[in-house]
C-alpha cells in the first residue's frame, strides 16, 4: 500500500506509544515520483527528489530550525536485500526530534501545510514514516 500523507489517526494512536518529553528519531523511507506532481499551474516541472530536496527540504528546515530538529542521516538506498520485491526505496533519512510534541508541533502547523506539505506530496510516490528511540548510543 503507497503512503505519502501523515493520518491525524496514527498519530494519535503514535502519541501513545511515544513519551512526548524524550527525543524521538523519525526513520524516512522514501521513493520518488519521477516528477513531481503538483496538480495544478504555479511550480516549474522537476523531478520528485529535486521537489523533495529543493522546495521541500528547505522549508521543512527553515520550520524545524526553532524546534531544536537535526536531520541526522540521509543515504541512498542501493538494493533491497530482504524485504517485499516491490518495496523499494530511493533514499533512507533520520531526523532526531527534541520530542514527539516538537514533531506534532511541526507537521500539524498551518505553515507546514500551507509550505511544506505539498512539496512533499507532489514529490513522494511512497514514503514510510517511523518513530523510533535508540537502543544503543
Amino acid at each position: 500500500m503507497q503512503t505519502i500523507k501523515i493520518d491525524a489517526g496514527d498519530v494519535l494512536a503514535a502519541s501513545a506509544a511515544v513519551p512526548d518529553d524524550s527525543p524521538v528519531f523519525m526513520l524516512n523511507l522514501l521513493r520518488y515520483k519521477t516528477e513531481a506532481e503538483y496538480g495544478g499551474p504555479g511550480e516549474a516541472p522537476c523531478s520528485g527528489r529535486t521537489a523533495y530536496h529543493e522546495r521541500y527540504v528547505p522549508v521543512f528546515r527553515e520550520l524545524a530550525a526553532g524546534e531544536g530538529v537535526k536531520v541526522t542521516w540521509l543515504a541512498a538506498a542501493l538494493a533491497r536485500v530482504v524485504g517485499p520485491a516491490d518495496e523499494q526505496w530511493d533514499e533512507v533519512g533520520v531526523v532526531e526530534y527534541p520530542s514527539f510534541a516538537a514533531f506534532r508541533r511541526i507537521s500539524e502547523s498551518a505553515r507546514y501545510k500551507a509550505e511544506a506539505e505539498r512539496h512533499r506530496l507532489a514529490a513522494l510516490a511512497d514514503w514510510r514514516l517511523i518513530a523510533t528511540t535508540p537502543l544503543l548510543r
